[in-house]
């Protein structure tokens, strides 16, 4: 089949957000389908700047095709004018100017879209929230599967979304919760309905305890039992061996961490985070927070607080091997990658209880603690940090709960079965 991917913005650069989780998705599909990539110019979500080439490239096998924005965002007239129109009586023309205001707005997109939607067998429409998807899946509405990455949110009950989620054929939930949460808010039409979510790959290395070269990581605790059990020798330099030491040795990180990887700003909950951490601090603990990302917020000159930057997907991995624990402290998440990423590699997580997606993660999995205020998050990051055979046994369930979920041959089928049923190819 010929599939069309809509998106706001696209790149490999983009490591967080739907943005790469469509590119996950289209990377794989793109191994048994023709698969174009249909997005902005913009890098940048805050000012939607076009900053890639317009035209045709081509990023790990998938076809991308770009258009420029027509306008870049003022992010402060933005905010101010989300302040009213989420508080205030307002007009259909008014959401309009805000879906406007809020970007990307490229009609340039839209109109190549208009003209040449039939060259698509199937268009997959990623996130809700964005002009792209509201006004491209007026198009083509029987061909299209929705992938909304929709959580509660003031925007997500604007009248204009209402209309937006009866036109698709097919919607692709990421969770239950998120599925419950868009029964209850929207008059959904959709012949199909899919919970898929997001494959994630387990690592070689906790897939079966072994690495490569046939043996088991000298760092980890079933691994060493299960050597000495064959009588092999567990008493190599660990400190080079270990897990995340790569990782430990590269940013000088010595004792235990907690990381946060993602989008450093308030909306992820960051100040919140590094403010619980620094009663966490203040009370005698003795971890660091370590931030990756692209940071989009100042950050206070605190001794406990590491800025590792925005950092390669392997180099991300390593970096989840090696914390102690993966803090997860957006209070809203359809799915949450982060946290699916550090199940997979053995790492346990804590998250923010305001969070039904994350919540909802940490009781199937039995592979991570949450948290509802500042005393809950200082009492179950102590109890993380304190206790390695608790970790040890958090981080086999994550991986299991991610093997049993989240595996790509389960993701992929579930596209497939919608791709045929709206094509009739069934």
């Amino acid at each position: 089949m010929k599939v069309a991917f809509i998106v706001q913005r696209y790149g490999a650069e983009i490591l967080g957000g739907s943005e790469y989780h469509c590119r996950l998705i289209a990377e794989r599909l793109a191994a048994r389908h023709q698969v174009e990539v249909l997005t902005t110019c913009a890098r940048d979500y805050i000012t939607w700047k076009n900053e890639y080439p317009e035209g045709a490239d081509r990023i790990r096998g998938v076809d991308v095709r770009r258009f420029a924005n027509a306008q870049m965002r003022d992010i402060a007239a933005f905010n101010r004018y989300s302040d009213w129109i989420f508080n205030n009586p307002h007009s259909s023309a008014d959401e309009m100017e805000w879906l406007k205001q809020q970007g990307p707005w490229c009609p340039s997109l839209m109109q190549y879209l208009e003209r040449h939607h039939a060259l698509y067998d199937v268009l997959i429409f990623f996130t809700y929230l964005y002009a792209p998807t509201v006004l491209g899946m007026k198009i083509a509405p029987t061909r299209s599967i929705f992938v909304p990455t929709a959580h509660d949110e003031p925007a997500i009950h604007l009248d204009l979304y209402k209309e937006l989620f009866k036109l698709p054929a097919a919607i692709a939930y990421n969770t239950e919760v998120e599925r419950r949460f868009l029964a209850s808010a929207f008059e959904i039409q959709a012949l199909v309905e899919e919970t898929v979510g997001c494959g994630v790959d387990l690592p070689p290395t906790h897939a079966d305890l072994r690495v490569r070269a046939g043996r088991r990581h000298p760092d980890d605790a079933e691994s060493r039992e299960a050597l000495e059990g064959e009588g092999r020798d567990t008493s190599g330099p660990s400190h080079l061996t270990a897990r995340g030491a790569t990782f430990r040795r590269r940013h000088r990180l010595h004792g235990p961490f907690a990381l946060y990887g993602g989008r450093i700003d308030p909306g992820k909950g960051c100040e919140e985070l590094i403010e619980y951490f620094g009663t966490y601090v203040n009370e005698g603990g003795d971890a660091s927070l370590v931030l990756m990302g692209v940071k989009l917020m100042p950050l206070p000159e605190e001794p406990f607080i590491r800025f590792a930057g925005l950092l390669p997907e392997q180099e991300r991995l390593r970096a989840l091997e090696a914390a102690t624990v993966v803090s997860v402290p957006s209070p809203y998440e359809s799915l949450s990658l982060l946290a699916l990423e550090s199940f997979a590699v053995g790492t346990p997580i804590l998250a923010n209880a305001r969070s039904d997606v994350l919540v909802e993660h940490c009781r199937q999995s039995n592979g991570g603690l949450y948290y509802a205020d500042r005393d809950e998050f200082v009492a179950c990051l102590q109890l993380l940090v304190a206790d390695e055979p608790l970790r040890l046994a958090m981080g086999r369930n994550g991986r299991e709960y991610v093997r049993a979920h989240y595996r790509w041959d389960v993701i992929l089928s579930k596209y497939e079965r919608m791709m045929a049923r709206l094509t009739g190819r069934a």
